[in-house]
């Protein structure tokens, strides 16, 4: 069974409380339909658990199908530097069949961020060293495709719907 190589840290774009019992980190794509898929699902895991279960996302652009993983990456890095990752991250799982620059813009302003400086960091990929740091952690960790989940560093290798999430969870809790 493969293992979380990376450590959560302060780099991370966590959900929930530090100290909680069980983390759940996802590698996701921002424009692979089971990354979509699964969205709501990691959502209402996290209200199934509460406070019991921190949840982290980090990038895993698969670049050579997925043209705008990349780019609606950088655009998540970007609010994340203005305070409003998760905005921006369930923003651009809701809107997948419009992923481009100007969707980013349109979610900018939405967010209150400034859509010239969105493009400008887009374009110039200002966060392409955060990105490939979580693909490169997650290469170390064995992900080779999205979404890959682990719980509490071991990954997950069953299915990723609501109750397989749930069990596998509450058996790390038990444990």
């Amino acid at each position: 069974m493969s293992t979380l190589k990376i450590p959560v840290g302060e780099q991370d774009h966590t959900q929930g409380p530090t100290a909680a019992p069980c983390t759940l980190v996802e590698y996701g794509d921002y424009e692979c339909p089971h990354c979509r898929a699964a969205e709501p699902t990691v959502k209402r895991v996290q209200r199934h658990f509460g406070d019991r279960l921190r949840f982290v996302f980090r990038n895993f652009p698969l670049t050579k199908i997925h043209w705008h993983a990349e780019p609606a990456a950088e655009a998540a890095e970007f609010a994340a530097s203005q305070g409003k990752f998760w905005e921006m991250h369930h923003a651009i799982f809701e809107n997948q069949d419009r992923l481009g620059l100007d969707l980013f813009e349109e979610l900018a302003t939405e967010l209150q961020l400034d859509p010239v400086a969105l493009r400008s960091a887009v374009e110039n990929e200002a966060f392409a060293d955060h990105i490939r740091s979580d693909f490169a952690g997650g290469v170390r960790s064995g992900v080779n495709g999205t979404p890959t989940f682990f719980i509490n560093g071991e990954r997950h290798n069953g299915p990723f719907d609501y109750d397989h999430l749930v069990k596998a969870i509450e058996a790390t809790l038990k444990a």
